[in-house]
């Protein structure tokens, strides 16, 4: 196990300062290392744009069921791919290969979820309330997609964090352009799946099991694959990486004997290095826990709330749900436009605030949201009486998605400032850095992926119980600190309708 080096030299005799300073001048200083251009960190950190264009949700009934995919692979998979990443010894690297091997599962996971009911169709789906087939292939897809992207983004935060070095203001500038990027390709995502005309350009994805909707929803997972692929070379031409040397692997062999030890337990390993954290460290992991815990059921139900509670309508039942999920996706849309206009000034608001004072106040403005959220369904209930929304209603609805593009945004990027700069103080790997808050998400996921839905249902399969559990969770720690656009798809695919 990597052994920190502060706790390598202690206990060892001090020399007298006389020697000390002979000995210093006497040693050959090491090269300067030139600071990284922000035109190179920017560029490394655009394969985020390709990576959430092709971030798709899931239907209200199946959601909390297939995002428990994500945390049960995200425990394992970017601590480990974090893991070797530090230790890869590749002539190209030892992020870039993995980016690219996460890029390429990206592109084998999307293809699957578009042709699931293609899929279902060869494996012998012909009608009926459901298509099993089909619901297999797209839960297969949805849980190769969460591994594609736990394998893709700790690499690629791994490497901002190489580039950057112990130079906090740069490493939160690049966290902030991988977080702006991240806008980037929602907006995109969601310009994309608002287009109907795409089974036109390509009209070979219409087949037997997928009529025009399902086309061209296809199609717009042929035009992802394209930028993942244009996102993904130019982050890893940009970053130049340099192959571990020996003199790396020397000193990794000199931590200590037990990371010399190949046949070491990796799970050992990650949970040794725990009690290397400062305080500090575990702050950060508890804040960034409760923050999702915040954030996750939001993910989830975010325009199917905008449905039912306020549209008070059904999945496939009339018109209102759908008007409510479309009125919803212009909410998100908005809210990656405000993501990507705070990213570009985050760093301005550290540097004069600080970044733990400007997380805490984000995480204060994401609860107001959550209870406001509150507020206006229980607004709508008392005034609508199960008809169309005030436009008001709907007006205040929209603001609260686009103002959570705030504390989205500073969510994205801070704590993995934050916990990097610390981690490097440790002389740990900054892979196995980005595994450990990964598990900090990935815990809360868990416990929001298996109660939402038992939850939900208790309350009649309302969003709101869920949301009141977000606000409360941030409220809590104040002290401390384009799914939508593919609802419909897999709403229609997975109950029977195509």
């Amino acid at each position: 196990m990597a052994v920190p080096e502060a706790e390598r030299h202690r206990g060892r005799p001090r020399a007298p300062p006389q020697a000390a300073a002979a000995a210093a001048m006497a040693r050959p200083r090491p090269p300067v290392k030139s600071r990284v251009p922000l035109r190179r960190l920017l560029r490394v950190a655009s394969v985020a744009c390709g990576i959430q264009f092709g971030s798709w949700g899931s239907p209200h009934a199946w959601a909390s069921i297939i995002w428990l995919c994500g945390p049960l692979s995200g425990l394992l998979v970017q601590p480990l791919v974090g893991h070797m990443s530090d230790r890869c010894t590749s002539r190209f690297g030892r992020r870039r290969p993995f980016i690219v091997a996460g890029a390429l599962s990206i592109t084998f996971a999307v293809l699957i979820i578009g042709h699931s009911a293609d899929i279902g169709w060869w494996l012998g789906d012909r009608g009926g309330a459901t298509k099993p087939g089909a619901v297999g292939a797209f839960v297969f897809g949805f849980w190769i997609l969460d591994v594609a992207n736990n394998m893709t983004q700790g690499p690629c935060r791994a490497l901002l964090a190489d580039l950057t070095g112990q130079d906090h203001r740069r490493t939160r500038v690049a966290n902030a352009y991988f977080s702006l990027f991240m806008a980037v390709g929602n907006v995109l995502g969601f310009a994309a799946g608002s287009y109907s005309g795409w089974y036109k350009i390509l009209p070979f994805t219409m087949t037997s099991a997928c009529n025009a909707d399902c086309a061209n929803l296809k199609s717009a997972f042929f035009i992802d694959i394209a930028f993942i692929a244009i996102t993904t070379y130019i982050s890893v031409a940009a970053a130049q990486e340099l192959p571990l040397g020996s003199s790396d692997r020397s000193s990794s062999a000199a931590d200590g004997p037990e990371s010399s030890n190949t046949q070491e337990a990796f799970m050992w390993e990650l949970f040794g290095t725990f009690r290397y954290f400062s305080g500090s460290v575990w702050i950060i992991l508890l804040v960034t826990a409760l923050t999702w815990i915040g954030w996750f059921p939001f993910l989830l139900f975010d325009t199917d709330w905008m449905g039912r509670e306020i549209y008070s309508g059904k999945p496939n039942e009339g018109q209102n749900y759908n008007e409510g999920v479309r009125m919803g996706a212009l909410g998100l849309m908005l809210q990656s436009v405000v993501l990507g206009i705070t990213s570009v000034l985050m760093e301005k608001l550290c540097r004069k605030f600080g970044a733990g004072f400007v997380w805490g106040i984000s995480d204060i403005l994401m609860a107001l949201c959550f209870l406001g959220m509150l507020t206006v369904t229980y607004v709508n209930s008392m005034d609508s009486g199960g008809t169309s929304p005030a436009d008001g209603i709907v007006i205040v609805a929209i603001v609260i998605f686009a103002v959570l593009g705030v504390p989205l945004a500073i969510t994205y990027s801070v704590p993995y400032a934050l916990i990097s700069t610390r981690i490097e103080s440790l002389g740990l790997g900054q892979g196995l850095s980005m595994g450990v808050l990964n598990l900090a998400i990935v815990i809360p996921q868990v416990v929001v992926s298996l109660g939402s839905g038992p939850w939900d249902q208790l309350f009649g399969g309302g969003n709101s119980p869920a949301f009141a559990s977000s606000e409360t969770q941030d409220r809590h720690m104040r002290p401390a600190n384009g799914d939508s656009k593919f609802l419909l798809y897999t709403t229609h695919m997975l109950e029977g309708k195509w």
